[in-house]
């Protein structure tokens, strides 16, 4: 080997150290964490009624964090879905994302930093990101492209660069959009498209972020499930889709609360109490298998026994009663499976 090769060679191992020194003493872009700044932030998702109506809907509260070594994670409060009308966000949270029982999603991913090592120079770079979506139960991996951008020295904004499409049945929604539909009469695409554009700031130090939800601005405070007492007119609404939820469950031919009964049940006691000029009468309804005497005396049965669990509740006896209905006034067909299992239900109504 020749003496020109040699010291070739000696400066291509002293590049190769101290590219790797250099890279080590610059560490990684995310150190020491980012957080998530939610007040300059958005998620958003497009649906489509009747085939040709779109709707852009979104999010009022989430927080998020990136570690030092890339690692993210975004919780979304689905309590705070805002789609610019109160009642329909009723809908959302109790007939579709069931928050009662599923109160967050949680977006999870990991960000090379080493794809991001030369994100000081170019300022803005798009990279491929593959990210787990647990919404309603289901933990789901995703892919799509971000938009990663550097727009100060501490702060950084990672947003979709293309419309993420989420189909309901990935996630088990099937069933909230036929609830939806009931409820407003509309047919609506089982799927729907998300978008996202978050702005990170970078930690101070070691200093350690408490998580909390944000506070809600004034302009989203519609989106939020208003605290203190409700009107007459927010409270029947909230009333009619609460009878809709079908998530009151009892032992098959029984009159026994299923324990999974309870976080449906607890949030219409906080409503009950929210509406204190009101007397609420909880119907009960069956299909018409069997006999109609007994079919009678199983909604009287199951009926007393949703008062019984929302007396003990600290609602006065004065404000709640119960009737069985038995199979004299059905919603559907008792033709098929799915129209019995709208027939069996317990409706709550305020009594004039």
């Amino acid at each position: 080997m020749t003496v020109a090769r040699v010291v070739l060679s000696f400066l291509c191992v002293a590049c190769l150290v101290f590219s790797s020194q250099a890279v080590t003493a610059q560490g990684s872009i995310f150190e020491p964490g980012w957080t998530l700044q939610p007040d300059a932030s958005t998620v958003r998702f497009q649906s489509v009624k009747n085939l040709t109506k779109v709707e852009s809907s979104g999010f009022v509260q989430f927080e998020g964090k990136i570690d030092p070594d890339g690692a993210a994670e975004i919780r979304i409060f689905l309590d705070s879905v805002d789609t610019k009308i109160d009642l329909r966000n009723v809908r959302m949270r109790f007939l579709f994302f069931e928050t009662f029982e599923f109160p967050e999603a949680v977006i999870s991913t990991k960000i090379d930093p080493a794809a991001l090592a030369d994100l000081s120079k170019l300022r803005r770079k798009i990279i491929p990101l593959t990210f787990d979506l647990k919404l309603h139960g289901v933990n789901k991996s995703l892919e799509t492209e971000v938009a990663v951008t550097l727009v100060g020295e501490d702060i950084v904004a990672v947003s979709s660069t293309a419309p993420i499409s989420i189909a309901t049945s990935d996630f088990n929604l099937d069933g909230g959009i036929k609830k939806l539909e009931e409820a407003a009469n509309v047919a609506i695409v089982p799927s729907a498209t998300v978008t996202f554009d978050f702005l990170f700031s970078k930690n101070a130090g070691e200093q350690v972020v408490a998580e909390a939800k944000p506070e809600v601005t004034e302009a989203a405070a519609t989106a939020i499930e208003p605290e203190g007492n409700l009107d007459e007119e927010a409270c029947k609404g909230r009333f009619e889709i609460l009878s809709r939820t079908d998530n009151i469950y009892f032992a098959s031919g029984s009159a026994r609360l299923d324990a999974r009964s309870a976080p449906l049940l607890d949030s219409l006691v906080d409503i009950i109490q929210r509406c204190p000029d009101l007397r609420i009468e909880v119907g009960g309804h069956t299909d018409s298998d069997g006999s109609a005497a007994g079919n009678q005396r199983l909604s009287e049965r199951r009926a007393a026994a949703v008062e019984d669990y929302i007396s003990a509740k600290n609602v006065s006896a004065l404000r709640i009663s119960s009737v069985g209905y038995g199979e004299t006034r059905p919603v559907a067909s008792n033709d098929t499976p799915d129209g019995k299992r709208r027939n069996r239900r317990i409706e709550f109504t305020v009594v004039e």
